[in-house]
């Protein structure tokens, strides 16, 4: 097979890997019910002068799933990061405890449970645009391929296992769907 053809098929496997990384990494930000550091996953603060994940300023843990405990390395930035959490409006109330916070996270309502399978969703179905848009990406080059000399037969296949790549990746986000509905909805 040609080496054009077979770059074109590693990127497009590439893109679509990372789409389906970049989902599973949105979707841990939507909490099931239980704690987990990654809930505060996108909480910045301004840390002396530069804005600053909490986690890089804090360490994070979930002594059980009900709770997560915030510690920051530097005393002075509690309040800050008390401060941040409540406006990132997750639905936490931090109990600050001099040293630590205590955030107590607080079982989800039905209604809550099914704005969060919509935004999954949303997630999922951002996931396979970017999966389509590769696809459409991908099928540029093959045509200019069949342009540049490369037999039609070639490019041919080239288009169908680009397809079956396409098919095989937007399952993967169904699959990925599926288990996180399945881990909100599950009181």
């Amino acid at each position: 097979m040609n080496e054009e053809i077979e770059f074109t098929l590693d990127e497009a496997k590439e893109g679509m890997s990372l789409a389906v990384q970049h989902l599973e990494k949105e979707l841990q930000k939507l909490r099931a019910g239980k704690a987990s550091a990654q809930m505060l996953d996108g909480v910045r603060i301004d840390y002396y002068g530069v804005m600053t994940s909490i986690d890089q300023t804090a360490n994070i843990s979930t002594p059980d799933a009900r709770q997560i405990i915030v510690q920051p390395w530097d005393k002075s930035v509690l309040g800050l990061i008390d401060k941040a959490i409540q406006a990132a409006n997750l639905g936490f109330n931090p109990k600050n405890e001099g040293e630590i916070l205590r955030i107590t996270v607080p079982p989800l309502t039905e209604e809550r449970r099914r704005d969060l399978v919509k935004k999954a969703k949303n997630e999922a179905e951002n996931g396979k645009i970017s999966i389509r848009n590769i696809r459409r990406i991908a099928n540029e080059t093959a045509k200019k391929l069949k342009k540049d000399g490369v037999p039609e037969d070639e490019v041919e296949k080239l288009e169908a296992d680009i397809q079956k790549i396409t098919d095989e990746f937007s399952s993967r986000v169904d699959k990925i769907l599926e288990i996180k509905e399945r881990d909100i909805m599950t009181v």
